[in-house]
C-alpha cells in the first residue's frame, strides 16, 4: 500500500512568520545631532558677524580719538521645503487579517514616516542643492539650500585634487587623506571655528581607519578579548577632538568637519498625518512636513569635496 504524505495532502495550514523583516537603514545622522526652532515664514533670515583681523594698536597719549570704519553684519537667509507621503490603502485591506501587521493604513505610515526622513537627510547633506523660492505659476516646488551651500568661504572648503586644496578649484577626484583631514581642520580653527565631528560615508571609514597603520603608530588588542579593533571613532588632532560620524545620505563625494551646533532645522510645519477626503472605499492619509535648514555661521564648518 502506499504511504499518504505531506506531498498528497490538501489543505495544510500555511506557516508563515508574523514578523516583516526591513533591513533598509533608517538613521539619520545629521538630523540627530543638530538643533531645531521654528518659524512663521517659508523664508527664514538670519545675521553673520566677525571681528575685524587683529592689528597693532596704539595711541599717542593725548591724542584725539579717531573713527573706526566699521562694518554691518551679513544676512543669510533659506526657505522651507515641503516633504510628503500620501498612503490610499482599501477599505477591504484594513479589513482582512495580515501576517506582520495589524492594520495596513498604520504599517504603511509607519513606513512613510521612515521614508520621508530618510528624504531629509538626503536634502541636508545627499545634495548640493541650492535654493529655490518656488512659485505658483509653474508650478515650482520650493527647495531648502543643502548643507554644502551654506560652506562657501574659501577658508571653509578643501578641494581634492586641486593644486591649491585650500580654497582652490575641483581637480582630479582623490581619496580622503588625512593630509586634506588635518589642512581642513586646521582652516576651520585659523578662523575660529570649533568642528567636533568628522562626518564621512562608509567607504572612507576605511580610509580613516587605516590612518593608524602609519609610522609610530600602534593598534591595542591584548586586552583578553582576543579581538582585534581596527576602527577610529575619535581623532585627536592638534586642532581638536573629532568623532567619527558614518553617514549613508550624505553626498558621497564630500566628508564634513562639523559643529552641530551651529545647524538647525528650521521648521514651519513640524511632521503631521492629515486624513485626506473619501472619495470611495478607500482612506487617504498624507504624511507632510516643512522645514529648511539654517548655518547659523558660514565660518564654522568645514567640507572636502571632490572625493572618489
Amino acid at each position: 500500500m502506499a504511504t499518504y504524505t505531506t506531498y498528497d495532502t490538501v489543505g495544510i495550514k500555511e506557516d508563515v512568520s508574523d514578523v516583516i523583516s526591513n533591513l533598509s537603514p533608517t538613521k539619520t545622522p545629521f538630523q540627530t545631532m543638530i538643533g531645531s526652532e521654528t518659524t512663521k515664514n517659508r523664508t527664514f533670515q538670519w545675521l553673520e558677524d566677525s571681528l575685524r583681523a587683529v592689528q597693532v594698536n596704539a595711541a599717542v597719549e593725548g591724542a584725539d580719538a579717531s573713527d573706526a570704519t566699521l562694518t554691518p553684519p551679513t544676512l543669510r537667509d533659506n526657505t522651507t521645503q515641503i516633504l510628503e507621503k500620501t498612503i490610499k490603502v482599501s477599505a477591504t485591506e484594513d479589513a482582512v487579517d495580515q501576517y506582520g501587521r495589524a492594520k495596513e493604513t498604520a504599517y504603511q505610515l509607519m513606513k512613510a514616516g521612515e521614508e520621508v526622513k530618510r528624504d531629509l537627510e538626503h536634502a541636508f547633506v545627499g545634495l548640493a542643492q541650492a535654493k529655490v523660492v518656488g512659485d505658483s505659476s509653474g508650478p515650482t516646488a520650493r527647495k531648502t539650500a543643502s548643507a554644502s551651500q551654506m560652506v562657501t568661504t574659501a577658508s571653509n572648503r578643501w578641494y581634492m585634487g586641486a593644486g591649491t586644496p585650500l580654497g582652490g578649484t575641483t581637480g582630479t577626484a582623490a581619496a580622503f587623506s588625512e593630509t586634506a583631514l588635518l589642512g581642513i581642520g586646521q582652516a576651520v580653527y585659523d578662523v575660529g571655528g570649533e568642528p567636533s565631528i568628522l562626518m564621512i560615508k562608509p567607504a572612507d571609514a576605511l580610509i580613516v581607519a587605516g590612518f593608524t597603520g602609519a609610522s609610530g603608530r600602534s593598534r591595542n588588542f591584548n586586552d583578553g578579548t582576543k579581538s582585534l579593533v581596527n576602527v577610529v571613532d575619535l581623532y585627536v588632532s592638534p586642532f581638536g577632538e573629532y568623532k567619527v560620524v558614518l553617514n549613508r545620505f550624505q553626498k558621497t563625494t564630500d566628508a564634513w568637519l562639523l559643529d552641530p551646533t551651529m545647524w538647525k532645522a528650521v521648521w514651519l510645519r513640524k511632521w503631521t498625518r492629515e486624513p485626506l477626503a473619501k472619495t470611495g472605499d478607500a482612506t487617504k492619509n498624507q504624511l507632510v512636513g516643512e522645514v529648511g535648514l539654517k548655518h547659523k555661521n558660514y565660518a564654522g564648518d568645514g567640507l572636502v569635496v571632490n572625493l572618489t
